[in-house]
């Protein structure tokens, strides 16, 4: 019985000092993105806080392939245009590292991550990380200042306005021109209605007409012979 107390207590023992010796680590946001011009330098950092003791930081890109997929790889530290500093521990008690790319270009774009490792850490950690962009700048065509370019609007504004205002201006002068010549024209109508008719057709017309009323649409059977006579008469 003694025996199993005392293995008891060694196996207690040694869970609590495996508990004690275990390092906690603390992520610390970072910055989401980073936008970077081509051959500008980039500056990209990783914070964390440990307890008991220190853990191996190091810097891994994760760049999305064709297909959709990522994996990280380690940053290449011997490469010339990338720096790795060892690591500033602030007052709060935070370590913060600091991956410097100078002269990006454009395959650095990626999500940039540090890896925390120790032999007490388990599992390992990786902290949120960064993604960079690197971008091409645009070309100007016209390198034009804000103020030029806010004159130029100003003055195609003004040019716009003077346009249309002439533009209506045409337009009601040519409606009013058009209204003149159809009232002249309507007038001229009127002037000239009674021309070109011969007044004596018109009379004899009219005494026709009149001469028609008064004998009415019958006349004697007397009358027309008569009337024959008087032509038969009359002939030579």
């Amino acid at each position: 019985m003694v025996a199993v107390t005392f293995l008891f207590l060694c196996f207690w023992a040694v869970g609590v000092h495996g508990d004690l010796s275990r390092i906690q680590v603390t992520l610390e946001p970072d910055r989401p993105s980073l936008r970077v011009q081509l051959s500008h330098t980039a500056h990209l950092r990783c914070c964390y806080s440990a307890t008991r003791g220190a853990v191996e930081t190091t810097w891994f890109i994760s760049i999305q392939t064709v297909n959709g997929t990522s994996a990280p790889q380690g940053v290449d530290r011997r490469d010339n245009h990338v720096t790795v500093d060892g690591g500033n521990l602030t007052a709060a008690g935070v370590m913060c590292h600091t991956l410097i790319l100078r002269e990006a270009r454009l395959n650095d774009s990626g999500l940039y991550q540090c890896f925390l490792n120790h032999s007490a850490l388990r599992p390992s950690v990786y902290t949120h990380g960064t993604f960079l962009q690197v971008y091409r700048p645009m070309v100007k065509i016209l390198d034009i200042s804000e103020s030029t370019k806010n004159s130029i609007l100003t003055a195609e504004g003004m040019l716009l306005m003077v346009a249309v205002l002439l533009h209506g201006t045409m337009m009601l002068r040519k409606m009013k021109k058009l209204n003149q010549l159809k009232k002249k024209r309507v007038k001229e109508e009127e002037e000239n209605i009674y021309e070109g008719l011969n007044l004596e057709e018109c009379c004899s017309t009219y005494d026709q007409i009149q001469r028609s009323l008064v004998q009415g649409p019958y006349q004697d059977v007397g009358n027309m012979i008569m009337e024959e006579e008087e032509i038969q008469l009359e002939k030579p």
